[in-house]
């Protein structure tokens, strides 16, 4: 007697019966051993089943309950702004990486009488690197566009009602996102390390001193002391290069998941 367990859907039996070419042969058997050892299609089954009762409990969209069709078409165009401002960040982040093999985040003295390392990096990139300035100038760029695609983004939800029940939740997740946006383009703002960095960082430490009772203690935080120094540096490089990224990934994807499940809310 056998003690292999019987399979019950006799997959290989299927498959003979099959005119398969060997490309499918190879990923039907791939995804036949994949499924025994990891139950893959039994959890494919559970995410269906609860996307599906998910939405059950979701109100129909302005034009499945009204039967609208495409009457509102000339509001499309607002409701490409999410899209839009996801597409400069991603822009945003693969160009950034890329400078990031250029960058050095140091304050010392440089070789030259210009500046610090910082910026004579940025100097290299803009002059010397090949493509660099174009480099650098799409990421400047699609930071920007990021951060007026995200505020209209914002102002399209807010008009339009999009904020209002069930939707709560992704309009909070929106409003941290759009703050988390604003500390991407300021911390970002510092990296060169030049003069508008300089009091703009300034800036920023007289705004931390300024927060009733802990306002020295977040100077310290983020900005290494009362004054610019190495450690302000250092400290916006690691929230713009290392902390931001993921925690802001994480939060769009959770944003286009929620949206997801509940479907886009249409203007009336």
């Amino acid at each position: 007697m056998s003690l292999e367990k019987k399979d019950e859907y006799d997959h290989k039996g299927w498959m003979k019966e099959k005119d398969l070419s060997p490309v499918e042969t190879a990923f039907l058997t791939t995804l036949i051993w994949l499924d025994k050892r990891l139950r893959i299609v039994d959890y494919l089954e559970l995410m269906e089943n609860l996307y599906y009762k998910v939405n059950l409990q979701m109100p129909k969209s302005h034009t499945e309950q009204y039967n609208l069709d495409n009457k509102f078409w000339y509001w499309y165009p607002l409701y490409t702004l999410g899209l839009f401002s996801t597409l400069a960040y991603v822009v945003a982040a693969i160009s950034g990486a890329l400078l990031g093999f250029y960058y050095s985040p140091s304050a010392a003295a440089g070789t030259e009488a210009a500046g610090t390392v910082a910026y004579e990096s940025i100097a290299f990139i803009m002059r010397d690197l090949q493509f660099g300035y174009m480099l650098r100038s799409i990421h400047r760029w699609s930071a920007q566009v990021m951060v007026a695609a995200v505020f209209l983004h914002m102002l399209r939800v807010y008009f339009t009602g999009a904020y209002k029940e069930p939707r709560e939740l992704n309009w909070l997740i929106g409003i941290v996102l759009i703050s988390l946006t604003m500390v991407f383009g300021y911390t970002g703002y510092l990296l060169p390390w030049d003069q508008l960095a300089f009091w703009a960082g300034q800036i920023g430490v007289e705004m931390s001193l300024s927060i009733p009772l802990a306002g020295e203690w977040v100077a310290q935080l983020l900005f290494g002391g009362f004054s610019l120094s190495q450690a302000t540096l250092q400290r916006m490089y690691i929230i713009h290069v290392f902390l931001l990224p993921f925690v802001v990934t994480t939060l769009i994807a959770i944003h286009i998941g929620i949206v997801w499940v509940q479907g886009i809310a249409e203007p009336h």
